[in-house]
């Protein structure tokens, strides 16, 4: 039966062509939108588990309503059942030469437990710059298998989103890591293949769609940059883009014993992120530990908070949001109730997201001596990674982007933090080392830097 049903796989566009065609490990295929990107997506990886019997896909999109629409229900609808029949609940496609189609969609970190172990010889990413880079390193860790196939990742991508730097340092830049130390993880330039699309390329989309010109022309200049042409400049991409990790990032140090310490903490179901910071003579404040952790209760979440403090700090406040003063319907009592039980006494910070982002921009700002007002230890790298993923908001610049949700949690608990009134040490005056300074520059910090008195 499967040899006598057929697959329309439509036609193609030359660049459409070239990205079908194209045999290294890691082919992205975009830039301006409306070039044909999903559209590419569905029929290669179709194509592909036709013509190669056995072949494991994965298809991925950052939410399930854009994977449904976007790729599950056309592919499914244009696959005759003798081809290819689709399992709801597991989300794959099966062929009948036993190829098959797994479609996935990236719920942040905890995603990672979910795809770990897999393996697939092929995988999409369709709008890889919604992904961080974390995502992207992880999921190649899935390319693996004995099957015969090359392993090839192709991705599809517009200027801006989260992952608009890695998107853009591989396949634009072609900036490539080497690591002396560790050259199995260095990055092979002749693994990497970028195909350039632009709306014209898509003679099938102005045909139906004949005013889809005009739309992308009338948006705001950087926007239209992006969109219309494809401009990986135009979208700088970091929210917070006062942020160097040469001025505010520092090798970890013994905090004085007499600075001014604080926690801030974002807490959900889905997430808890928790900083400490420590406040010099200056009012220069370090981010000196974090701790993120998911699906924690409220006693888990304290018990832990507790467990990471170490004897002899002293605690000022620990900022929070308003929402966990709200009284919960089946309980009657307040998560803040709860932590305070537990031995973690809250204090409520300001839920304002423009002014806390801003307070947070300013802090990152040089202060008279040149210096900027917040400095973050490398050893805390979660917060080191959101600050630099996280986007402006499309609709309201002046605010942070609230997707992917993942990085948004411990710059939400420093936002807290920054929007909070707090104090500067007793004795004023005494500081750490500008992390920028020369002398920090020639490798690891030594004892006589480790030590204060």
């Amino acid at each position: 039966m499967g040899e006598e049903a057929v697959w329309d796989m439509g036609t193609a566009s030359e660049k459409q062509k070239a990205f079908f065609m194209a045999r290294t490990a890691f082919v992205a295929y975009g830039g301006a939108k409306g070039g044909g990107k999903t559209w590419a997506v569905r029929t290669k990886a179709v194509g592909g588990a036709i013509v190669n019997p056995g072949i494991r896909i994965l298809i991925m999109r950052r939410t399930y309503p854009e994977l449904e629409e976007n790729h599950i229900r056309p592919i499914v609808c244009s696959v005759p059942e003798e081809i290819g029949t689709y399992t709801a609940s597991v989300r794959r496609m099966t062929f009948f030469n036993g190829s098959t189609i797994k479609f996935g969609h990236w719920a942040g970190d905890r995603s990672e437990s979910e795809y770990q172990g897999q393996e697939f010889d092929w995988i999409f990413i369709d709008e890889a710059t919604q992904f961080t880079e974390r995502s992207f390193n992880y999921l190649k860790g899935c390319l693996r298998g004995v099957s015969p196939f090359d392993k090839r990742m192709y991705l599809t991508c517009n200027p801006g989103g989260v992952g608009h730097r890695w998107v853009k340092r591989l396949f634009i830049d072609r900036d490539y890591r080497r690591d002396p130390q560790n050259p199995e993880g260095d990055e092979d330039p002749a693994d990497y293949t970028f195909i350039p699309a632009t709306v014209e390329d898509n003679r099938f989309l102005l045909e139906s769609s004949p005013r889809y010109l005009e739309m992308l022309s009338q948006m705001p200049e950087n926007v239209r940059r992006a969109y219309r042409y494809g401009d990986w400049d135009a979208l700088g991409g970091c929210y917070f883009d006062e942020f160097r990790r040469d001025r505010h990032t520092a090798a970890d140090f013994q905090i004085p014993p007499h600075w001014r310490r604080y926690r801030a903490l974002d807490y959900g179901l889905d997430m808890l992120a928790v900083l400490w910071i420590a406040v010099d003579g200056e009012g220069r404040s370090y981010v000196y530990r974090e701790w993120t952790r998911e699906r924690l209760i409220v006693r888990d979440a304290a018990k832990g908070i507790l467990e990471r403090t170490l004897p002899g700090e002293d605690i000022d406040a620990t900022f929070a949001p308003p929402d966990l003063w709200s009284t919960q319907k089946d309980t009657g009592r307040t998560m803040e109730e709860i932590f305070r039980s537990c031995g973690v006494a809250l204090t409520r910070a300001d839920n304002n997201r423009v002014q806390g982002h801003m307070m947070i921009k300013d802090r990152l700002s040089p202060d008279a001596s040149g210096r900027p007002g917040l400095v973050i230890f490398r050893s805390c790298q979660r917060l080191i990674r959101d600050l630099t993923a996280i986007q402006a908001d499309e609709e309201d610049p002046n605010d942070a982007a609230r997707e992917p949700h993942d990085v948004t949690h411990t710059v939400d608990a420093l936002r807290y933090y920054c929007v909070s009134r707090v104090a500067p040490a007793e004795r004023p005056g005494e500081t750490a080392p500008d992390p920028g300074a020369e002398y920090l520059l020639g490798g690891e910090a030594g004892e006589e830097y480790l030590s204060y008195t």
